[in-house]
């Protein structure tokens, strides 16, 4: 593969190839934790009798990954200004050099990532109570309970066992969950794709399609047992299956197709200035085979357990990070959800933030995705939608179809 790609600085990024090599070595030297992202959000306190279901408060609870954790909601767009608020994209800055990521992530900054912007705060008035126990990096097996098998993570108990508190003091409606990503190993594609492009001049799509292949069943099968051990945890607690839903949902694409890219494949804007290193061709099967594969056996999973399903793949097109349709902030192009990329790009050298934001949903995707959920509690608990953006509207744009 011909590599023609030139050496300009630009912005804050590197501008030689062995600089560009070194800031991707780094990114996969922070052993980029992908997808997905708490510390225990449970109601009620020591000595606080627990109340019975359907007596509590009612309650919204999201469980799994940095996809419905609230990963990246630190961000309100991309921008190549790394000094004070960047350009206003950056909802942790304090003032001077100062940033304070807790103002987004609380007590979970650098760990689980659960913003103020996650979908079950994003979503609106489904419930008295949102409970966020998801966590960036979480595996099936740290969602399953304790005594069948559940791990703890990041000084936290399994996700599960965390929920039967809730579950006890609470009126629980809502259980989204977002799992199977890490599982996958996301962190790992990206990584791999990324440095295809920045180093080896080489296609990551073939290899990495081998390795989702060996792996898919016995990751759908540990989604299957997530949900049976939600249902367990549910059953525990005093509810039946009808009094409450779960909502298990896909993944959106944080890049675009290459013909959708704005910057060229063959110099080294996508990765210097953009924050979007693959190929189009990577970018063509991630967008168009793997995403689509995986919410095509997620839904069979939520069908095959009797669970609500909702499909992510497409709810960020066109607005995906390096999308043509999207722009990054600058001083000429203020931080708006109507026209800002709403995923947070690879910033490898960790100029701004942490890497483990890289390639989730922003702000701006965090309230997006809240619609989403806000759209599928109205309809039927068995059903299953795909949630769309409207070109040019913001969140409240958002709207559903029939998944395909």
């Amino acid at each position: 593969m011909a590599d023609r790609r030139s050496s300009a600085v630009i912005g804050f990024r590197t501008a030689s190839k062995d600089r560009a090599r070194s800031r991707v070595r780094r990114l996969a030297g922070a052993g980029m934790v992908l997808p997905l992202a708490v510390s225990a959000l449970v109601a009620g306190s020591a000595g606080t009798s627990a109340a019975s279901p359907g007596t509590g408060p009612t309650a919204v609870v999201s469980m799994g990954d940095s996809y419905i954790s609230g990963e990246a909601g630190r961000w309100k767009g991309n921008s190549l200004t790394n000094s004070g608020n960047r350009t206003g994209t950056d909802r942790a800055w304090v003032s001077g050099s100062t940033y304070d990521p807790a103002k987004v992530y609380g007590s979970t900054a650098g760990g689980c990532h659960r913003s103020d912007s996650a979908e079950v705060k994003s979503a609106g008035a489904i419930a008295d109570v949102a409970v966020n126990l998801a966590c960036s990096g979480a595996v099936s097996e740290n969602v399953f309970r304790a005594s069948n098998g559940g791990v703890a993570f990041k000084g936290e108990a399994p996700q599960a066992d965390q929920l039967a508190a809730v579950a006890r003091a609470n009126d629980v409606k809502v259980i989204a969950l977002s799992i199977g990503g890490n599982d996958l190993g996301f962190a790992d594609i990206i990584k791999d794709c990324a440095l295809d492009f920045a180093l080896w001049g080489s296609y990551c799509y073939d290899d990495q399609q081998y390795g989702v292949d060996e792996k898919m069943d016995g990751v759908m099968a540990n989604v299957g047992k997530s949900l049976d051990e939600i249902r367990a945890v549910m059953r525990s607690a005093g509810y039946t299956d009808s009094s409450y839903r779960i909502v298990l949902q896909s993944y959106p694409s944080p890049i675009p197709r290459g013909a959708e890219n704005r910057y060229t494949q063959s110099d080294w804007s996508r990765l210097n200035t953009g924050g979007c290193p693959f190929w189009n061709r990577d970018s063509d099967w991630a967008r168009d085979s793997l995403v689509p594969q995986i919410a095509g056996r997620l839904k069979a999973v939520a069908a095959a357990k009797g669970v609500q399903f909702l499909d992510l793949r497409d709810m960020m097109q066109g607005r995906e990070v390096c999308a043509k349709t999207s722009k990054q902030v600058s001083s000429s192009a203020p931080a708006s959800a109507k026209t800002s990329e709403w995923a947070r790009w690879i910033d490898s050298s960790e100029t701004q933030g942490l890497v483990q934001e890289s390639m989730h949903p922003n702000y701006f995707g965090q309230l997006a995705v809240g619609r989403c959920l806000n759209l599928a509690v109205a309809q039927p608990a068995n059903s299953a939608s795909s949630c769309k953006n409207t070109a040019g509207a913001d969140h409240t744009g958002m709207f559903l179809t029939p998944a395909p």
